[in-house]
């Protein structure tokens, strides 16, 4: 954050002093000089001693490279020449996972890049624990990464993605608390195959529905046969089914002229032998 406070203290010391010592000019410019010189240092030294951090940004100070405090959000004081102060971030930090090749545990090769989210949550410890705590959680974010991916199938890897990001997570929390970071989140973004994977993937999933639908169409028609045969029973031991079953058959095709229908045997007919024969079968 720009540090505008500083400014307008410089400014205001060093032109209250040259307005103070501008009648000292006209008789010894000289002396006047030299004072007016000396106003400037102080000015700096009390511009340089004004900090200020913004609600999201916190001060880590040493005195004298040793650590002093945490200071900050809003104004601050330092001692200047003495103390040293390392500004941090504290807001929630979004980090890319670079592309990965990495081989899954059946094998397979891959190519995998994933998005990280951590924060600030010691800012001291961010300082003095680690030399950049942003190259050490993308390093370490990466090896976690192609770790994981290592020990699970290709088929886990696709469908499981949110279960993988959280064992990386878990896996760079525990090295982050160190370094006084606070994972958020983890998140697999794309995985990438070979062309040739894609396409002998792409012909299993095509036999796959080509089998689920010949498995359907056989149960199916095992489901219309069991059907049939029932109502083949039925009509046998039912009087009558089958003239109305006829007489269905015959109101469903309809008035149109071109429909014929030609009964070569009358129905009543047919009622008729069966009967006989029925009688003859009991005498016999």
């Amino acid at each position: 954050m720009v540090n505008y406070i500083s400014s307008i203290v410089f400014f205001l010391i060093a032109g209250v002093g040259f307005f103070l010592l501008l009648p000292l000019f006209s008789y010894t410019p000289v002396l006047a000089s030299l004072i007016y010189g000396l106003v400037v240092f102080i000015a700096i030294f009390i511009a340089s001693a004004i900090k200020l951090a913004a609600q999201w940004e916190r001060a880590v100070v040493f005195r004298l490279g040793k650590y002093l405090n945490i200071k900050g959000p809003g104004l601050f004081f330092i001692i200047p020449l003495i103390d040293e102060i390392r500004m941090v971030d504290t807001r929630v930090l979004t980090m890319d996972i670079p592309k990965q090749q990495v081989i899954t545990k059946d094998n397979v090769p891959a190519s995998i890049n994933g998005v990280l989210y951590f924060m600030v949550e010691t800012p001291n410890d961010a300082v003095v624990n680690v030399q950049n705590y942003r190259y050490a959680m993308s390093q370490y974010a990466q090896a976690a990464l192609r770790d994981v991916v290592g020990g699970v199938s290709f088929d886990e890897l696709l469908s499981e993605r949110e279960k993988i990001g959280k064992e990386i997570e878990k896996i760079v929390e525990q090295e982050a608390k160190n370094w006084g970071l606070k994972v958020s989140q983890i998140r697999i973004m794309d995985v990438e195959i070979p062309e040739e994977l894609k396409k002998m993937m792409s012909r299993q999933a095509s036999a796959e529905r080509e089998k689920r639908a010949t498995i359907t169409k056989a149960e199916g028609d095992k489901l219309a046969a069991l059907n049939l045969s029932e109502a083949a029973k039925t009509m046998a031991i039912s009087p009558g089914a089958m003239q109305l079953r006829t007489l269905q058959t015959l109101d469903g095709l309809g008035s149109s002229p071109s429909n014929t229908v030609i009964f070569g045997i009358p129905v009543e007919i047919l009622e008729l032998v069966k009967r006989y024969s029925g009688e003859n079968g009991k005498s016999g």
